[in-house]
């Protein structure tokens, strides 16, 4: 894996980060949260531009959404309550496989 796609992963985990934090912040009103909020947002569109020298946009923009979309769904079942019905997993494991499939096609 070149270093794009590691700065690429590393945007869609930090936008785990940020999603979850904006959950925790309450409204805004929780600095703690705010703060992490802030800080994994940077991070996140930090990596994300520097994965935009290798990788197109279109591809990564795609990636990345998928990978906050998934990972963010996921985080909302395990910590959250959420639903964990199979239709909602069956189409979160789909998203997942077109992202794994971008990564694929040559660019």
């Amino acid at each position: 894996m070149n270093t794009a796609w590691i700065y690429l992963l590393t945007a869609g985990l930090f936008e785990l980060g940020f999603t979850t934090c904006l959950k925790l912040t309450n409204n805004f009103t929780r600095i703690p949260y705010i703060i992490g909020f802030f800080i994994c947002g940077a991070i996140s569109f930090y990596s994300l531009n520097k994965s935009l020298g290798s990788i197109p946009l279109g591809t990564a923009y795609a990636v990345w959404t998928g990978i906050g979309a998934f990972g963010t769904a996921i985080i909302g079942i395990i910590y959250f309550g959420e639903p964990a019905t199979l239709p909602r997993l069956l189409l979160l494991t789909g998203l997942i496989g077109c992202v794994a499939g971008l990564k694929l096609l040559p660019h």
